[in-house]
């Protein structure tokens, strides 16, 4: 069944604990979770040949029918492009934490639960169709790659760095929940697919811009895009087998995801190709620009990733034009863009996931990350070197390899915007190609560095703490393999073309008749614009990294107080000292200062609900008779309830709350409500002797003659506060908009087989409900015991020295 390769890793995950117990110290367990990806990957190839063909799968699994919330899984061409993805860089990825992460000194365990949590959630995520479920996983990626992030959490960066990524990603998700209640809203349907069925409807509708804009800041906060991008470096604490996974192949890609699968609802919008594109573009330059100033190999692969992400982005964008154009030349032209996204993200995840590895491989060996301290590692570490310069060059955009195929398809991409006319792009499309050219040269120039820096030059041991060789085979497997694909693709593209990237173009503008011929990739295409480009970077990135002593410096001094990074932490600081100074003034030890606030919001919102939407109104024509055994019970209670507030020892007081707590069965008595009166009187009756019991452990009340002053605002609260309940009570029954539910329960039997409706509405009608107070009262119930567990010891201890 399909769900299996979704359930796999998170099954797997709870048979890690056991596995790393009894078997850690003959084999490392990474053997046993390469299991995992590897047969999901396996698995998922057989789907190739049928997508290729047009094919699409839709798989269900009933979970909350009653609310029309099922797991949906759906597979074409985009889905299973980042199926392949996740399953085959993780099954990579493994392999190279087998040899990276020490099975002595690491908690393997946590580590490969977490990695296994966070490939189930993010499989999840791209095989959901429907919108809730795709939340629920969407929320998860960021759940365990916080987990992963701060694995090594004795590090302050770690803890810092994962709490970031989780803070910015979570609310970006809170505000993507948002766009997806009002997609329901518009096309009354959880179903992505049946969305796209209700295109006129949707894209009609007020709530459509509001809609869009809750999305894309979902997808912006995830694939790390201006200005929400400062998360991903500092994540760089995470493991290295952490950071070519979750940022390189499958968690920065989320975002990227989203838009794609979106495109076909959004695209066509002038807001929609204006905040993409755009986003994206500067995303692309602030990248590669902030990569050039830093000097850890891994910050500058980071900030690396944020660029090529942001030109991902920019094509999606520039390829929604393809949905306002339609099947027209035109709208063909921006197909192509689209498909250029495509291929450079697959390519994107083959020479930076490889880029990664090869920082942690020098990290392992000799100790160190900063730049300034290496060079000349080509002469001990040539196969490394190796791998590093297919990587870079890649990244750089030069022949022969993936990287210059979707790149100049990129630059094609932008020169055809400038001149698209439509959303008034006129002179300002010309921005797009002029940004995407000065960009390309900073990467260039910070690939340069990157390679020629760290492997080049002098060799200098002195500076390194571990004696340098060259790493072992199982270290360089993965990366080797990565390369071996950048090269590979470059000359066989259109096998990749063909089988992957046109199944999922397809997905993604389904209107678009596609032709063989548009879709071709090839490495030459005349001497045109692009090519110009192309060997402009060149030149100018050869001159910029040759005098880079002279520049480089200038940047790198760039003010501390004008990045993003230092206006996120003097807000978070500001948020702090905001919220401990509000605290300060309402948290002042008095519950009648609580009570105060409590009350007073309370009466305060509620009248002037009633107030403004006109609910003041009564209709006491269909009420019953009030008989004489209602009057004295109301006074019976009455009394009960000050006998409680007056009585002068714990004894009368526990006696008159329980005759409380009875007069009010007897009320449902008269109201024949049996049920209710044995389910009001088994508690009574129990939390009655829960008082006596604990009456022996409590102090003596103890008598004193004190004046109490009058407080008028004691006075005033309490009557609005009885005021607002009697007429929010009587407000409540005058306004019978709908018929009671009460009939509903009337058939708890048949329904539930219970005899007490209030049992039946507790344990069946509202069974998760229940389930929830029982797990927080569970919770508490440990903390307690925590508590007094760590303080019995404490005392034991303070006895013994």
């Amino acid at each position: 069944m399909f769900y299996t390769c979704i359930f796999l890793p998170f099954i797997s995950a709870m048979l890690v604990p056991l596995l790393y117990k009894y078997f850690n110290r003959l084999v490392h367990t990474g053997w046993f979770v390469l299991l995992v990806p590897m047969s999901i990957f396996v698995y998922l190839l057989q789907y190739i040949p049928g997508v290729a063909a047009g094919d699409t799968y839709k798989y269900t699994l009933s979970w909350i029918p009653s609310l029309d919330v099922n797991l949906i899984s759906y597979v074409d061409g985009l889905s299973l492009l980042f199926g392949l993805l996740i399953s085959g860089v993780g099954s990579l990825v493994i392999i190279y934490s087998i040899f990276y992460m020490s099975k002595a000194r690491e908690a393997l365990h946590n580590f490969y639960i977490y990695l296994l949590m966070f490939m189930g959630a993010m499989l999840g995520v791209v095989f959901s169709d429907n919108l809730l479920v795709l939340y629920g996983f969407w929320e998860l990626t960021s759940v365990s790659s916080f987990l992963l992030i701060s694995y090594w959490y004795e590090r302050k960066s770690s803890r810092q760095g994962a709490l970031k990524a989780l803070l910015i990603t979570v609310l970006g998700g809170f505000g993507m929940l948002a766009g997806f209640i009002m997609l329901i809203m518009m096309g009354d349907t959880y179903s992505i697919r049946e969305l796209f069925a209700n295109l006129e409807v949707i894209q009609s509708h007020v709530l459509f811009i509001p809609a869009m804009l809750c999305i894309l800041l979902g997808a912006f906060t995830k694939s790390a895009q201006f200005p929400f991008g400062i998360w991903l470096p500092d994540a760089m604490e995470a493991p290295t087998p952490v950071s070519s996974y979750l940022h390189s192949a499958t968690m920065v890609k989320a975002g990227i995801y989203l838009v794609a699968r979106m495109t076909p609802l959004f695209g066509g919008s002038s807001v929609w190709f204006w905040l993409v594109a755009g986003i994206g573009i500067i995303t692309l330059l602030y990248g590669s620009l902030t990569a050039l100033r830093q000097t850890d190999l891994k910050a500058m692969l980071a900030y690396s990733t944020i660029s090529q992400l942001g030109l991902i982005m920019c094509l999606l964008g520039v390829g929604s034009l393809a949905v306002y154009f339609g099947p027209s030349e035109s709208g063909t032209i921006f197909t192509v863009a689209t498909f250029a996204a495509l291929f450079h993200l697959f390519n994107h995840s083959t020479f930076k996931g490889s880029l990664f590895m090869v920082v942690g491989i020098i990290d392992h060996e000799t100790g160190r990350r900063d730049i300034r301290y290496l060079g000349g590692l080509m002469q001990v570490m040539p196969v490394t070197f190796t791998i590093a310069l297919i990587g870079g060059l890649s990244m750089a955009g030069l022949p022969p390899f993936n990287g210059f195929l979707s790149k100049e398809m990129f630059f094609a991409a932008v020169n055809d915007v400038s001149g698209a006319g439509i959303f008034g792009l006129g002179n300002i499309g010309l921005l797009f190609p002029v940004i995407a050219w000065i960009a390309s040269i900073f990467t260039f120039v910070y690939c340069m560095i990157f390679v020629f820096k760290t492997f080049g030059g002098q060799y200098r041991p002195e500076k390194l703490t571990r004696k340098v060789h060259e790493a072992p085979w199982g270290m360089l497997f993965s990366p080797a393999i990565l390369a071996l694909l950048v090269i590979f693709i470059f000359f066989f593209p259109n096998v990749l073309g063909k089988y992957i990237l046109t199944p999922a173009l397809t997905a993604i503008l389904p209107m678009m008749p596609l032709s063989p011929y548009d879709l071709k990739i090839s490495a030459w295409h005349g001497l045109n614009m692009e090519l110009a480009m192309t060997i402009g970077v060149i030149v100018v990135g050869l001159l910029l990294f040759r005098t880079k002593k002279r520049w480089i410096q200038v940047m790198r001094n760039y003010p501390q107080g004008l990045t993003l990074n230092h206006w996120y932490n003097q807000g978070l600081s500001g948020t702090e000292r905001l919220s401990a100074s509000l605290t300060n003034r309402y948290m002042t030890g008095s519950l009648r200062q609580y009570l105060i606030y409590v009350f007073s919001f309370f009466v305060i919102v509620l009248i002037s609900s009633l107030l403004l939407l006109h609910g003041l109104q009564f209709d006491f024509t269909s009420n019953a008779a009030i008989s004489i055994f209602d009057v004295g019970l109301v006074l019976g209670m009455i009394i009960s309830a000050c006998t409680v507030l007056f009585a002068g020892n714990r004894i009368l007081a526990i006696v008159a709350l329980g005759a409380l707590g009875y007069m009010v069965s007897m009320f449902f008595v008269i109201f024949r409500a049996p049920d209710l009166a044995l389910t009001q009187m088994v508690v009574e009756t129990v939390t009655t002797v829960l008082f006596l019991l604990c009456f022996y452990h409590l102090p003596k009340l103890t008598k004193s003659i004190e004046r109490i002053p009058f407080k008028l605002t004691n006075l005033v609260i309490s009557i609005a506060m009885g005021l607002t309940v009697a007429l929010l009570a009587l407000s409540a029954n005058g306004h019978k908009l709908f018929e009671p539910i009460s009939s509903f329960f009337e058939n708890a039997f048949e329904l539930a087989g219970a005899k007490n409706i209030v049992n039946a509405i507790l344990v069946d009608f509202r069974g998760f409900d229940t389930m929830l107070e029982i797990s927080v009262l569970v919770i508490a119930g440990l903390g307690v015991y925590i508590f007094v567990h760590q303080r019995s010891k404490r005392r034991e201890q303070n006895e013994i020295e």
